[in-house]
């Protein structure tokens, strides 16, 4: 019977689900059918894959070709399904054998010539194939994803020829080299340090807490005064990342289409996207959805400048995955789920003439400017700092510049050790039940914590991330229990709810 199957899988968001390429050769006038759900950039393979299998110099069936790929309900697109449609045709033909296909999975573009090109988004093949225990072939240019994963029955393949070579058992494919000793752990490139912003010592130590537990960032004050600065050191005091996280996230790069250097394996990214930006890149879509921004800061820092500019809309998409941890995007073809576990660190000036003091805008005109943020999308902040205007002489002063940033990342990975080590999550992510375990609160500390909270006029949402933060303060600070001390430093950290208090009042 002229009919060949190949395995090879397909691309769904973060996930890649198993495609069988059923190939049928007929009598009858020469066609070449495809069906099983193709899109436009699938059914253009059929001139590849006949082009490629001439100019190879194998033979093209001229009889009746149908090929299928099953499921037929899931949408296929790219490039990736060349190869499988390519050999599924020779093993039909009795060109390469059908025996070796067995346990085998193949993923690659094709070129007119035959050469096998470089495919979109395989690291979540390789990571599901390793899961499957089959031998994966992929293109030569790929073998930085095959490496990054380490997974040692992953081939290499250039060209049709060289492939039809090791099926029919006369050559070896080219695999990778054991281990992952090539990818360095401390590599980072370092743009600057926490000791060369001058003054700014309540921002610094709030930068400090936000690291330490991940919380949320809101740095507000006037032009010039560090904001962006002090955001951009936030990464030299986050910890690297760990293996299995380093994977989560370069998976989201891969499916993104970007490529993922691996001396940055370990790095956590860091998106800073322009106040421009539609919600569709922030949060991830399209006809064929891809990651927003957002997923692509999974793990690692999510920096909004000038927040107060990105359209309200806009701002409120965030609102949801920065409680859930995930975005879901729907669409009428398939409901994809892309993580997206980051922390925000946003800038902002206080007033839209950049500084309240100034004579150039009414109070109306900031609260206005100011109302620009939604109350829940500022309720999400955990710490909203304060950064004013440096003193007269400070910057010709020659003072002891403060801590680097080497010295106060070893706290924060102190910090994050002991949040690890007593609850399994960092604080940020604990829940109401957790804190009440574990979180070392004295009954009488709560209630002076909720008369505070009510007093200002905040939400129970943020009654617990007031617990949060006062929890992270105490563990920088090595106490096992939480004070009212610490409960007194979480609350001055509420540098936008005092702006709007006192705007209110006078107004």
């Amino acid at each position: 019977m002229a009919i060949a199957c190949v395995a090879t899988r397909a691309s769904k968001g973060v996930e890649a689900p198993s495609v069988t390429v059923e190939v049928h050769l007929s009598n009858g006038l020469p066609a070449f059918n495809l069906v099983g759900l193709p899109e436009t950039s699938v059914k253009e393979a059929k001139e590849r894959v006949r082009s490629a299998i001439i100019n190879a110099g194998f033979e093209f069936p001229m009889r009746r070709i149908t090929v299928n790929l099953a499921p037929a309900d899931l949408p296929k697109q790219g490039g990736r399904y060349d190869l499988p449609i390519a050999i599924g045709i020779l093993a039909a033909s009795k060109q390469v054998p059908k025996n070796s296909l067995k346990d085998h999975e193949f993923v690659g573009e094709l070129a007119l010539s035959g050469h096998i090109r470089h495919c979109h988004g395989l690291l979540p093949v390789i990571v599901d194939a390793r899961k499957q225990n089959t031998t994966l072939v992929i293109p030569l240019d790929n073998r930085d994803d095959a490496e990054l994963v380490g997974y040692q029955k992953v081939h290499f393949a250039c060209h049709l020829q060289t492939l039809s070579e090791y099926l029919h058992g006369q050559a070896p494919l080219p695999g990778i080299q054991t281990g992952l000793e090539w990818i360095e752990t401390e590599t980072q490139e370092h743009t600057g340090c926490m000791s060369e912003v001058i003054g700014q010592y309540q921002a610094k130590l709030g930068l400090e807490i936000a690291a330490a537990g991940n919380h949320n960032l809101l740095l507000l004050g006037p032009p010039g005064t560090g904001k962006s600065m002090l955001a951009s050191r936030m990464m030299q005091l986050l910890p690297p990342l760990s293996y299995d996280e380093a994977l989560e996230v370069a998976a989201l790069h891969s499916v993104a289409g970007m490529s993922l250097a691996p001396k940055q394996f370990y790095r956590r990214p860091f998106r800073n996207p322009h106040h421009t930006s539609s919600a569709i890149s922030l949060v991830g879509g399209g006809s064929n959805p891809k990651p927003g921004e957002i997923s692509l800061a999974h793990r690692g820092v999510l920096f909004l400048d000038e927040v107060v500019e990105f359209p309200r809309k806009v701002l409120d998409c965030l609102r949801e995955p920065m409680e859930s941890g995930e975005i879901v995007i729907s669409r009428a073809a398939a409901k994809l789920t892309f993580s997206s576990r980051f922390q925000l660190v946003a800038a902002m000036n206080p007033s839209p003439c950049g500084d309240v003091d100034n004579a150039r805008a009414t109070q109306d005109q900031i609260l206005r400017y100011l109302s620009r943020l939604s109350g829940p999308f500022l309720d999400r902040f955990d710490l909203t700092i304060e950064v004013p205007k440096l003193p007269a002489g400070a910057l010709t002063q020659r003072v002891d510049m403060g801590e680097t940033s080497e010295s106060i990342a070893i706290r924060v990975k102190s910090a994050r050790e002991l949040q690890l080590a007593r609850a399994g999550v960092l604080n940020s992510e604990l829940s109401g039940r957790q804190l009440q375990e574990s979180g070392g609160f004295e009954q009488s500390d709560l209630l002076f914590l909720e008369q505070s909270v009510n007093k200002l006029g905040l939400s129970v949402r943020s009654f617990h991330r007031l617990q949060r933060v006062a929890r992270t303060i105490a563990d920088l600070q090595r106490s096992k229990d939480v004070d009212r001390s610490h409960i007194a430093q979480a609350l001055g950290y509420r540098a936008m709810d005092r702006l709007l208090s006192s705007l209110k009042q006078s107004y």
